[in-house]
């Protein structure tokens, strides 16, 4: 008998599973995830695992939601961006100054122009001095040069010159995209680069307890198309794996609940995926996808992320009163758990007069040298004070104001986590939930909605009751997941663009919600449209709040809701079910009449007519996806090509080429396991 061991770290919880040889699940763990050291969460999920089946893996796969979460929540470590012939009107359209101070985004003299030919020269004296400067004060470099997808010579020299300076790892805009638009491949490289210290830290983490644990089987992990990369591409090309933990899920709900056709919706801790699946296989969104705020050029299944978990802070908004989300808290009812003075300062909170640092603890979360290096010593003496404790916000404030104001700076800089009042905790209050500690939950409850009530004027609950409130949250929970779900319908079809969708959601819903509540022509409704939702696609829920949160949701929209036997772990499960996958595109443009370029990952190739430049074309891409899918560990390939032309029709010469794209996709089996 032989296994495949799957393992899913996501910002809440590690999952792992134990397959057979016939897919089967003989064994499934869930722990808490680790955040300030990895390596103690995965360790904790796999002791929960039979030792002698575990040590006869052929294979470990590995999906995350960390990169997913550090893109939602916009945090990560810091990185410099290198820009030649950028423009400052592009650089801001990127959004990359949301992101980065200005001091860590720089344009320099360079670029090449559409046809591949240099537009200027590099300016490589500023760029070792710009490089230099920052190499000390940042975890990675991100490079993207204008045209760098028809010629890719400058970001290939600063490379170079980054690998000469410093030892920080680089990330170049035409190893991650093909096509146009600078400011989005400059985006995409940017959040590679952010995501590289992640992804080294938990490859390291598993791959110190796989040999603990005298494991010795290939590590895999899964991209956002939902196949399998080794490892060392994984760490090259950390945005692949950007949508990692949510494809999992897709693939993993599918297999467990049989469903060829359905709405599957994965949701964590941190944030909720939705995709539509067609035909038992999900849909690829090869425009990119929309995680969160931005839309990363990445090749990966076609998902609504949005910041909504478990774990997403309540809070008070002025627009609609209460806002669930997108930044991820520690649930009171887990913070109590972990940390044992917790729990006495809330009862004293609840006593004493209401403040709106009530419900308010920071804890350590990452352990980032490089973000620890650039505090103050102002707030490294607050990383200190935090330690293994949870330091109470209201406390710190009264006995030391300097240090209260440096911890604040620590949840900015990725560093901390503040604690608050969550869905999680509104579920153990409801008696949904009962795996943290109830009693902080409730009396969280209802400091929270005194809160609410006496410093922000929402709301009418009585002083002792902890119910209503925890069931108004509920009831936002279900209004953003029912939200989600239609808007992840309107995306399916492709018709409108987000921001006529944004605005056509909540009229939809609406009138999705009056249809359920009074069908048929008796109804009472004075209602013009009776809409249905998804009558032919199911939802399929799986993660570990889904049971909570989406039967009321799934039937208030009148769908048919499935919540398949091991849902919590389908992102472990689905980890080991991938393949190994490697694209290529080469792209062959007509810059003039009779003159055809090749542009791939080298100097452009100019050629006299279209059917050697096809030809060419069709080389390099099969070459470049062959030796991708071989570094990225598969075995017994298998290369097809696909090919998309552009044609414009003139008026005196009639139908003319204006570009080709031609698509190379190699497939084979991941590591050893056969």
């Amino acid at each position: 008998m032989t296994y495949r061991l799957g393992i899913d770290t996501g910002g809440t919880y590690t999952d792992a599973v134990l397959v057979d040889c016939n897919q089967q699940i003989i064994a499934t763990a869930k722990c808490l995830t680790t955040r300030h050291d990895l390596t103690v969460g995965i360790e904790n999920a796999l002791n929960e695992l039979p030792p002698d089946q575990l040590r006869e893996a052929e294979l470990v796969a590995l999906s995350t939601t960390l990169s997913t979460n550090s893109v939602v929540e916009e945090r990560g470590s810091r990185v410099a961006v290198l820009l030649p012939g950028y423009r400052e009107q592009q650089v801001k359209k990127s959004g990359l100054l949301d992101i980065f101070t200005s001091e860590l985004v720089v344009t320099l003299a360079g670029g090449h122009d559409a046809t591949g030919g240099q537009r200027s020269a590099l300016d490589e004296l500023t760029a070792r001095q710009e490089i230099e400067r920052l190499a000390p004060r940042v975890s990675a470099f991100a490079i993207s040069s204008m045209f760098g997808v028809r010629n890719p010579a400058h970001e290939i020299r600063l490379r170079e010159l980054v690998t000469e300076l410093s030892s920080r790892p680089v990330t170049c805009g035409h190893e991650l995209a093909s096509d146009l638009d600078a400011p989005r491949r400059a985006l995409t490289a940017a959040l590679n680069a952010r995501m590289v210290p992640i992804i080294h830290e938990l490859i390291d983490a598993v791959g110190k307890i796989l040999r603990a644990k005298r494991v010795d089987a290939p590590l895999m992990m899964v991209k956002g198309d939902g196949s399998l990369v080794n490892t060392a591409t994984a760490r090259k090309q950390p945005v692949g794996t950007v949508l990692s933990g949510p494809a999992a899920s897709v693939v993993g709900a599918c297999a467990l609940s049989g469903a060829k056709r359905a709405i599957i919706a994965d949701m964590g801790g941190t944030t909720t995926d939705i995709a539509v699946v067609t035909g038992g296989v999900p849909e690829l969104a090869t425009d990119g996808v929309r995680i969160g705020g931005w839309k990363p050029m990445v090749e990966a299944v076609r998902v609504i992320s949005i910041g909504l978990g478990g774990d997403s802070e309540v809070c008070f908004s002025g627009v609609s009163g209460v806002e669930i989300g997108p930044r991820r808290v520690v649930p009171l009812s887990l913070a109590a758990r972990q940390f044992s003075n917790v729990l006495d300062a809330m009862k004293r909170q609840l006593t004493a007069a209401p403040d709106r640092r009530d419900n308010l603890f920071a804890m350590r979360l990452e352990n980032d040298e490089v973000l620890l290096s650039a505090c103050s010593s102002a707030e490294l003496e607050a990383w200190e004070l935090l330690g293994d404790q949870a330091v109470e916000l209201k406390a710190i404030t009264e006995s030391n104001r300097d240090v209260a104001r440096a911890i604040a700076r620590l949840p900015r800089k990725g560093l901390a986590i503040y604690s608050g009042f969550t869905p999680s905790d509104a579920a153990h209050v409801l008696g949904y939930s009962n795996h943290w500690n109830a009693e902080a939950a409730e009396i969280a409850a209802l400091i929270w909605a005194r809160q609410m009530r006496q410093v922000y004027g929402l709301g009418h609950w009585s002083g002792g009751d902890a119910v209503t409130p925890s069931q108004h949250v509920f009831a936002c929970v279900n209004q953003r997941i029912k939200q989600a779900l239609i808007e992840a319908g309107l995306l399916h079809h492709r018709v409108l663009d987000q921001a006529e969708t944004d605005k056509l959601t909540q009229l939809l819903a609406e009138l999705v919600y009056e249809s359920v509540d009074a069908p048929g022509e008796a109804s009472d409704s004075c209602s013009l449209f009776h809409l249905k939702f998804a009558t032919d696609y199911p939802v399929v829920a799986v993660g570990a709040p889904a049971a909570t949160f989406f039967p009321a949701a799934a039937s208030q929209l009148g769908v048919d809701l499935s919540l398949p036997a091991h849902g919590e772990v389908a992102n472990a499960y689905g980890a080991v079910m991938g393949s190994v996958l490697q694209r290529a595109h080469v792209t062959v443009t007509q810059p003039r009449h009779g003159l055809f370029v090749v542009h791939s990952d080298r100097e452009p190739i100019h050629l006299t007519t279209l059917d050697d430049a096809i030809a060419t074309a069709e080389t390099l891409a099969r070459e470049k996806a062959s030796n991708l899918a071989l570094a990225a560990g598969a075995t017994h390939l298998e290369t097809r090509v696909s090919q998309e032309e552009k044609h414009v029709n003139h008026d005196v010469d009639g139908e003319l080429f204006l570009e080709a794209r031609v698509t190379a996709t190699a497939t084979g089996r991941a590591g050893y396991f056969s």
